[in-house]
């Protein structure tokens, strides 16, 4: 496996970076295009969760994926999160699209990976890849951008719907646009068929965000699998014991666990 850091710019100019895991090219398999996952991590927006990043993205190369973990700007960095943090993902699929004989990958089989804040920057990047206003603005066609599959974990969608207060100095980072206050209304039928889990017991993103993002999807006739488990709580990444940190031992729940397994056999009946 080969692994870079690269470092691009986005359709508003601005630079950030991605993290690469490609796995070796081997001509003799049946299908030697591979699918590729972009992984967008939490972590309320003043930093990236790296127990959702590198070990999700390795989870998946372990069943054949290529993947890549994306970081995007935060509330610390100039200028508003937003429409910044949708257009490193927009670009990052535009990369991989234009480069897809370099990184042996099916460009028809691209699917991105938000948890928690990263969820809600997954879910914006597919309402911003759709609209045709963002497109015209930023120079890119929908269908240049638009990735073919997403997951979704406890995902912020709705973010009036959190469990605490939003830390003082950072209101002024929110977005303008009420679609990307609410990423329920950025649904249209061109978005892509959507996978979510997120925990009943969440206290933080509130369980209402998936709720309400599985009820736009359903309206737009877009299609859905979603797993509502009992207890999880929040953050609880793959629910392995190889991602629980010091005085979290909740985040091993094997029940949880089930998640990464359900997306995988989700993806093989969406792209077979």
């Amino acid at each position: 496996m080969k692994t870079e850091n690269i470092s691009l710019t986005n359709f508003n100019n601005r630079k950030f970076t991605i993290h690469t895991y490609t796995l070796d090219e081997n001509p003799k398999l049946v299908e030697n295009k591979r699918p590729l996952v972009i992984v967008i991590p939490g972590g309320s927006f003043d930093h990236l969760s790296l127990r959702e990043g590198e070990p999700v993205a390795l989870a998946y190369n372990s069943h054949g994926f290529n993947s890549v973990v994306m970081e995007y700007n935060l509330v610390q960095d100039a200028g508003k999160i937003y429409p910044d943090a949708g257009l490193d993902v927009l670009s990052t699929i535009k990369y991989y699209r234009d480069n897809a004989e370099k990184y042996h990958i099916d460009p028809n089989k691209i699917v991105t990976i938000g948890f928690s804040a990263g969820g809600h920057v997954a879910s914006s990047a597919n309402y911003m890849a759709n609209s045709l206003e963002y497109a015209k603005k930023y120079g890119y066609k929908p269908v240049e951008v638009r990735p073919n599959k997403t997951i979704l974990g406890y995902p912020l969608i709705n973010i009036s719907q959190i469990g605490f207060e939003v830390p003082e100095g950072e209101t002024e980072k929110m977005p303008d646009d009420p679609k990307l206050l609410d990423g329920a209304l950025g649904v249209t039928r061109e978005t892509p068929a959507t996978f979510i889990f997120q925990a009943w017991d969440d206290p933080i993103v509130l369980i209402s965000n998936s709720i309400e993002y599985i009820k736009a999807l359903n309206e737009n006739h877009v299609k859905c699998e979603a797993h509502l488990y009992e207890r999880g709580f929040h953050g609880f990444s793959l629910a392995r014991p190889e991602v629980v940190e010091k005085g979290s031992e909740w985040e091993n729940n094997p029940h949880a666990a089930s998640w990464f397994k359900l997306s995988l056999e989700w993806l093989a009946q969406e792209f077979k």
